[in-house]
């Protein structure tokens, strides 16, 4: 177990450090792209502190963020951990680098890499019977793209588990986001990440993640009782 943990460990730490051996020809796109790494450590803590052992994560990239959740996974040990990554982007855009850097680490026998769109993954796995403690949303940032990760997220994760977002501070994640809190029970979790990353809009800092907690029951709403977002 301390050899696994600290194998993680160690590629977390060269990533954060160095930076992956291959980004894209984009200016500072690791930087840009990646979750930084005290937000991973954050997102790393919340999911012990869950005691997850199923995880979706939409969107892998340099694989920041996957490499603190498969941390967190092999620190709880729990009998049959799962860690299912979507991103379509992995193999064209990516080159694979973040799941490289997920074999490196040895993650790859816990985690499943599903190189297609969301709104295709997430309505399969749903149709198969997954049910997850937690998901990690980090993929694409367009309102309506957003909307239906959450949508089918608010039916594969279980009853009272737990949503995460990266970029909050974006308005199309934000706006997304709000919708589940007025009108379907989602309630923030703001100590979650107290102390990590902050941006600027409209001169007032806004948290880059956020963590959702989902109600104890899966219900819907009566038609009429819709609240503006």
């Amino acid at each position: 177990m301390v050899g696994r943990i600290a194998r993680v460990r160690d590629v977390r730490r060269r990533l954060a450090t160095d930076g992956p051996p291959w980004t894209r020809p984009h200016e500072r796109d690791f930087e840009t792209v990646t979750l930084p790494e005290r937000d991973c450590d954050l997102v790393r803590d919340l999911l012990i502190a869950e005691g997850v052992a199923t995880v979706v994560e939409v969107g892998l990239a340099y694989a920041s963020s996957a490499l603190a959740i498969g941390e967190a996974l092999v620190a709880l040990d729990p009998p049959n951990p799962r860690h299912v990554i979507v991103d379509p982007f992995q193999e064209t855009a990516y080159a694979n680098v973040g799941w490289d850097l997920m074999r490196d680490a040895g993650l790859h026998s816990i985690a499943q890499l599903l190189v297609e769109p969301s709104s295709i993954a997430l309505p399969r796995l749903l149709t198969g019977g997954l049910v997850a403690d937690a998901a990690f949303v980090d993929g694409s940032h367009r309102f309506h793209e957003v909307f239906v990760d959450l949508y089918f997220l608010r039916k594969l994760v279980r009853p009272g588990g737990l949503v995460i977002m990266d970029d909050v501070w974006t308005p199309s994640v934000r706006t997304a986001v709000r919708y589940y809190e007025r009108n379907l029970g989602w309630t923030p979790i703001p100590e979650a990440f107290a102390g990590g990353s902050v941006w600027l809009v409209d001169g007032a800092p806004v948290i880059r993640c956020a963590a959702f907690r989902l109600p104890d029951r899966l219900t819907e709403p009566a038609f009429e009782a819709f609240h503006p977002f």
